[in-house]
C-alpha cells in the first residue's frame, strides 16, 4: 500500500468545490508538434494518456502560500492555498480576452512568485498556422487580484515558432523567460539554405517585469518540441534545453544566459530524426549547485538521469526510476542542501507520483518512493520545497489537484 500524508478526501473535495473552476477536468487544448513524439523503449504496457487539461503549474510564495496555475477554457486561471491544499482561493483570469493557449504536459504555462509578492506569468499562444506561436506574459503587483494586460515578448514579428517557453526570477526584481524559436530556421529557409532544428531565445527583465531588454539569441541548433528549463545562479540564469549535436544527435546542453558560456550536459549520443517531447529539469541548491535531471535512450545510457553541475565540474550520471513502468518527465527542485526529484510511472495498472529525496545536496538519496496513486489519466508530480517543507504537487483526472508531504 503506498504511504501517503496528504489532505483528507472530505476536505479535499471542499477544496475542489471552493476552486471549482481552477480544478476541474475538462478537456483543454493540445499543442501540435513538428514530429511525432516516440514512445519509450522497453515498456511493458501501454498507458492510458494524460489529458492536456490537467497540466498545472506551481510556485510557493513568502508566505507559505502555493498558487496554481492552469488552462480552462482559453483562459488561465491562478488560485493560491494557504493550508497545503485544504481550500483554495477564488481564480482569477490572468488574460482578459481568451487565447489559444499550450496547455500539455511538454508546453504549459508557467508561474513564479517573487519575495515580494509579484506574480509572474508566461505562456504560448498558439497560432493558426501549424507549429508557430507567440511567447505571452503578464503579471500581478496586488497579490493576484488583478493581472496586467499580456504582452508578447518575442520581437521578430514572424508569424514562426515561439513555443515551449520557460520562466525564472531571482526571487527580486530580475527575471528571464527562455523559449525555443524559429526565426534563424525560417531566414535560413528564405535563402535557399538548410537549418537543422531551431534555436534558443530569451527575454530580459531588471525591474520586475514592467519592462523587457530586446531578445537575445543564446544558441541554434536545438531540439524542436522539448521542453526547455531555467534555474537563477549567482551568475545569473542558467537554461537547460536539448540540443542538436552533429546531425541528428539530441543530448542535453547547459548555458548561462548572460555570458552564453555552453557546456555539454550529456555525452548519452541519442541519434534520432525526430524530437523525444521529453526536456529536462533544472534547479540551483545550495553553494550554487545546479542539480539537472533528463530522460534519453542514447547509445551510452538509457532512462532517467541525475547529475551535478558546479562551475566545470559535473557528477557522474545517476540513474534513477524504473524504466519498466515508463519512468519520465522528471522535475526538481532545490534548497540549499536539500533537494527533490520528481518524475511519473505506469506499471500497466496505474499511475504512481515518484520521489527521490536528498538532504545533502545529492550526496546521498533516499530509498524512491511512490507518494501516491491515480487509476486514470495524469499530469506530472510537480516538486516543491519551502521553509524547510517538501512537498509534490499532482493533478489526476479522478482525485482533482492534491499536495502531499514528501516526508
Amino acid at each position: 500500500m503506498d504511504r501517503m500524508n496528504t489532505v483528507p478526501a472530505g476536505r479535499r473535495n471542499l477544496a475542489r468545490a471552493a476552486a471549482l473552476l481552477l480544478l476541474s477536468g475538462s478537456v483543454g487544448t493540445a499543442l501540435s508538434h513538428e514530429h511525432a513524439p516516440l514512445p519509450n523503449q522497453g515498456q511493458a504496457a501501454s498507458a492510458p494518456s494524460a489529458k492536456p487539461s490537467l497540466a498545472v503549474s506551481a510556485a510557493v510564495d513568502a508566505r507559505g502560500r502555493i498558487w496554481l496555475a492552469r488552462v480552462e477554457n482559453r483562459t488561465i486561471l491562478v488560485a493560491y492555498s494557504a493550508d497545503a491544499g485544504q481550500s483554495f482561493s477564488v481564480p482569477v483570469a490572468v488574460n482578459p480576452q481568451p487565447e489559444n493557449i499550450g496547455a500539455e504536459g511538454e508546453n504549459r504555462p508557467k508561474i513564479a512568485v517573487t519575495r515580494h509578492g509579484t506574480l509572474h506569468l508566461s505562456w504560448t499562444q498558439l497560432l493558426s498556422k501549424p507549429y508557430t506561436g507567440e511567447i505571452r506574459y503578464a503579471r500581478s503587483t496586488d497579490d493576484g487580484k488583478t493581472f496586467s494586460t499580456p504582452i508578447t515578448l518575442n520581437d521578430d514579428g514572424r508569424l514562426t515558432s515561439h513555443r515551449f517557453d520557460s520562466l525564472v526570477s531571482d526571487g527580486g526584481d530580475r527575471l528571464a523567460i527562455a523559449w525555443l524559436d524559429g526565426r534563424d530556421r525560417d531566414a535560413a529557409q528564405e535563402q535557399g539554405n538548410t537549418f537543422a532544428g531551431v534555436s534558443v531565445y530569451f527575454a530580459r527583465s531588471d525591474d520586475n517585469g514592467a519592462s523587457f531588454q530586446a531578445n537575445r539569441k543564446l544558441t541554434e541548433h536545438t531540439c524542436e518540441c522539448c521542453r526547455t528549463a531555467l534555474a537563477w545562479t549567482t551568475a545569473g540564469p542558467a537554461a537547460l534545453w536539448r540540443n542538436l549535436y552533429g546531425t541528428h544527435t539530441r543530448d542535453f546542453a547547459l548555458a548561462l544566459l548572460d555570458s552564453g558560456r555552453l557546456q555539454r550536459l550529456a555525452d548519452d549520443e541519442w541519434n534520432i530524426d525526430a524530437c523525444p517531447h521529453h526536456g529536462g529539469g533544472l534547479a540551483t541548491g545550495g553553494d550554487d549547485t545546479l542539480h539537472a535531471v533528463w530522460y534519453t535512450q542514447g547509445k551510452n545510457r538509457q532512462g532517467l538521469f541525475y547529475r551535478q553541475v558546479k562551475g566545470d565540474r559535473m557528477s557522474a550520471p545517476m540513474a534513477f526510476g524504473d524504466p519498466r513502468a515508463q519512468a519520465g518527465h522528471a522535475t526538481v527542485a532545490a534548497e540549499g542542501q536539500t533537494v527533490l526529484l520528481t518524475w511519473r510511472e505506469f506499471d500497466g495498472k496505474v499511475y504512481g507520483a515518484m520521489t527521490l529525496l536528498s538532504r545533502d545536496g545529492g550526496a546521498h538519496w533516499s530509498a524512491p518512493r511512490r507518494i501516491a496513486t491515480t487509476a486514470n489519466a495524469a499530469d506530472y508530480p510537480i516538486p516543491l520545497i519551502h521553509n524547510g517543507r517538501t512537498q509534490i504537487v499532482w493533478n489526476t483526472l479522478q482525485e482533482g489537484v492534491r499536495i502531499m508531504e514528501v516526508e
